[in-house]
């Protein structure tokens, strides 16, 4: 007779051991429109997703403070259009301004010097700061912990300049503006600035990231691309900051080779040169925030990367390439490309399946040895959904085997090793 897989316990209770507490590798998951078609269905389907995935998130002993959940939104024209519109604020076209998201101190008298030097370091980079929103939140749902240490939230709207191009271009001035106000700045973490993207997230239960921020339970809000994480800390104590996304990827693993990493990113500083950075290369170092998180710093030097031309999905394989030494199945094209990178960039290793996204496509990695496996659904209305174990979100399936469109490329050898998969969205409603 067959076990039943969904009631048979593997590892039965025994002296100190209880399986109910048995924990893994953080949640993480997407849902996109491949057609590039904002919808609500996006941002309600990947709430879904992170809300499914509770026994991937850490919480206190007291069951009331959650590790940290978040979303990574494209940002919401329409939504921020009206809200803006309440405060006064004109925004312009889509991607004519950027929106930041703000974690700043309780005190008042720091929160208003803050942003008095974000609007003065803004305007010297050449943009203009068109006004701020305090974000709506509901702080009475929080658990102790998290609500002594909650900052105060704000979103900062940013005037793109007529002389930058929509994009990479003006979401690298403000990378520029955000490193040079970070390390002006001690009291206050800036969650995410992009003209593209916009991350929520917080130190909550999985179930209270749509509750304490109403923007995402606003039917308004409509986005084609959503990532989320719940977190299970593993290498740092549980924070508002260190909760996931960071501003370009989500993963549920470790990055064991951190600190190796890390030191040699900071020894490279001395001498790296970029020519799309030119005289503002000084005003990001240092790339890596030494006091961050294995994710976080991975990040770090993921956005350094691309903000210095290299495009997003290389800029991946670079970090965390396949295992192409010994790979007889690997075209010699590519396996040129990783030998040759390999003089470079040492690989950031771990077992870890990360997302990554900028606004106009998300992508997916797995780690070189394949430990932290993800699956993925392409629908036949056009949604990639993905998630890092099945039964997160439910589907009605009437095939056995996906047919990938023409926007999706997906490179996968052998069953069981690495998957490198990239979902570039039609971006025809810009």
């Amino acid at each position: 007779m067959m076990n039943n897989f969904r009631t048979a316990d593997p590892y039965p209770k025994q002296g100190l051991y209880d399986p109910r507490f048995e924990h893994d590798a953080c949640g993480i998951g997407a849902v996109v429109n491949i057609k590039g078609i904002p919808s609500r269905r996006v941002v309600e389907d990947a709430l879904h997703i992170v809300e499914t995935l509770e026994h991937r998130a850490g919480k206190d002993a007291e069951g009331k403070t959650g590790d940290g959940v978040g979303i990574l939104l494209q940002i919401s024209h329409s939504f921020f259009t009206a809200e803006a519109e309440k405060l006064n604020i004109i925004l312009g076209e889509v991607r004519d301004y950027g929106v930041g998201m703000f974690f700043f101190p309780q005190d008042e008298l720091k929160r208003r010097q803050a942003k008095k030097l974000f609007e003065i370091i803004t305007q010297k980079e050449g943009m203009e700061v068109l006004g701020w929103r305090e974000v709506p939140t509901v702080p009475e749902i929080l658990g102790e912990m998290a609500h002594s240490s909650m900052p105060s939230i704000w979103q900062a709207f940013v005037k793109r300049s007529e002389s930058c191009p929509k994009g990479l271009e003006f979401d690298r001035m403000l990378y520029i503006t955000r490193r040079v106000f970070e390390q002006s700045n001690e009291n206050t973490y800036v969650v995410s600035l992009s003209s593209r993207t916009i991350v929520y997230k917080g130190m909550f239960l999985v179930n209270e990231l749509r509750q304490f921020f109403p923007d995402l339970q606003n039917p308004a809000y409509a986005s084609a691309i959503a990532t989320v994480h719940s977190r299970f800390s593993t290498n740092t104590t549980p924070s508002w900051q260190k909760a996931h996304p960071n501003r370009f990827i989500v993963h549920n693993g470790e990055i064991n080779t951190i600190t190796g990493n890390a030191d040699k990113m900071l020894a490279r500083e001395e001498s790296i040169d970029c020519a799309i950075l030119k005289e503002n290369m000084h005003k990001l170092l240092p790339i890596i925030d030494v006091n961050g998180s294995d994710s976080a710093r991975l990040d770090n030097t993921l956005e350094f990367l691309v903000m210095s031309g290299i495009p997003l999905p290389k800029a991946v394989m670079l970090l965390i390439p396949e295992p192409w030494k010994h790979n007889r199945a690997m075209t010699r094209d590519k396996k040129d490309f990783y030998q040759y990178y390999a003089t470079m960039m040492e690989p950031w290793d771990g077992p870890a399946s990360i997302l990554f996204s900028d606004g106009d496509i998300m992508g997916a990695v797995l780690d070189r040895n394949g430990l932290r496996p993800s699956r993925y659904y392409i629908t036949d209305d056009d949604f990639l959904i993905l998630s890092s174990e099945v039964g997160a979100l439910d589907l009605i399936i009437s095939w056995a085997i996906p047919i990938c469109p023409e926007s999706f490329f997906l490179t996968k050898k052998r069953l069981n090793q690495p998957l490198f998969m990239i979902c570039k969205i039609n971006q025809n409603w810009l």
